[in-house]
């Protein structure tokens, strides 16, 4: 059984993920402060290491004997980033080239970095592919880039890694977020019956958080030379803004009304995904619509303690409560 080292694997991606993982079959080892607490289910297949990424030392003494590193770990979304730049460097930047030494020097094989899709910045191209400029926006995803370059300077042969640019996820996590563009409006459509939008036409490309791990899962699977080295955009469905509304009020058990604010913010993203596609044969099985559907189950299932106020479902929240230094 190969075992696996997820840093960060505590959080709204990564506790889906290391269900998945263990399902098939890897041993897994899951790193994270969880800030958000352990929504992990205990699994003899699991062992789990609170402990902060910055703690290099830490990780040295425990990473030995990985076949493979899944890093998720950061400061993520750019307002949680801007509440403290320096917290979010010293978490997202600065301990990045270390960590990926350590991982090669101690023989780790496979190393996988979740970076974003905001590195492209605002694009009017119809298909943003992954060979394009990178025109980074915001410090979050400058630093995204940065951490890029640091890794693939280390591929070699003996140490293949592999960059994913996710778009925004989406759907249902036992570590629920609930501050993501279509949860946002899955949120405020049941429990306010209301949604209100800025603007409209901006576009975003979305994932299902099912085929975000299933995508990881791919590129585990893959042969050395379809991965070492690559970048891939993960993320199928680009619909504007008003699209995505209009799809969870039609999910919803009940009418809800649309409200359009206009407003100067127009960044508009949209990704293809035809090289994860082509290269590896990797699609998505789920869609928007399924993430919606998912989120009112939970919803009517009361899986979620007061949605529209609990700091844990929204990151930035729930950082300026804790004050993380």
């Amino acid at each position: 059984m190969k075992k696996i080292l997820v840093i960060g694997g505590a959080g709204y991606v990564g506790t889906n993920l290391v269900d998945e993982l263990i399902e098939a079959g890897y041993l897994v080892t899951v790193y994270d402060l969880f800030i958000y607490g352990n929504h992990l289910n205990k699994n003899n297949n699991l062992q789990i290491i609170k402990g902060d990424i910055r703690d290099l030392k830490n990780i040295e003494n425990i990473i030995k004997g990985f076949d493979s590193v899944i890093h998720l770990a950061c400061i993520s979304n750019d307002p949680s980033f801007d509440l403290n730049p320096d917290l979010g460097k010293s978490i997202n930047f600065d301990p990045f080239e270390e960590l990926v030494k350590i991982s090669k020097n101690s023989g780790v094989s496979r190393f996988i970095y979740a970076s974003s899709s905001s590195v492209y910045g605002i694009r009017s191209e119809p298909n943003v592919v992954e060979s394009f400029t990178l025109k980074p926006l915001t410090d979050y995803s400058k630093f995204k880039v940065l951490c890029e370059d640091i890794l693939l300077k280390y591929n070699d042969k003996n140490f293949n890694c592999t960059i994913i640019r996710p778009a925004t996820v989406c759907g249902f996590s036992r570590r629920q977020r609930l501050d993501l563009v279509v949860n946002i409006l899955s949120n405020l459509a049941y429990n306010n019956k209301k949604i209100k939008i800025f603007g409209g036409n901006q576009l975003r490309p979305n994932i299902n958080i099912y085929d975000m791990c299933q995508s990881y899962l791919h590129v585990l699977s893959q042969p050395v030379d379809k991965i070492n080295g690559e970048i891939f955009n993960v993320g199928y469905e680009n619909y504007t803004v008003t699209e995505i509304a209009n799809l969870v009020k039609d999910s919803m058990p009940f009418n809800v009304s649309v409200e359009k604010v206009k407003t100067d913010d127009n960044r508009s993203y949209h990704i293809s995904s035809e090289k994860i596609k082509k290269k590896i044969g990797f699609m998505n099985k789920k869609t928007i619509k399924d993430a919606v559907d998912e989120l009112v189950v939970a919803f009517k299932k009361n899986l979620f303690l007061k949605p529209l106020s609990n700091e844990m479902y929204f990151n930035i929240k729930r950082m300026k409560e804790i004050d993380l230094k």
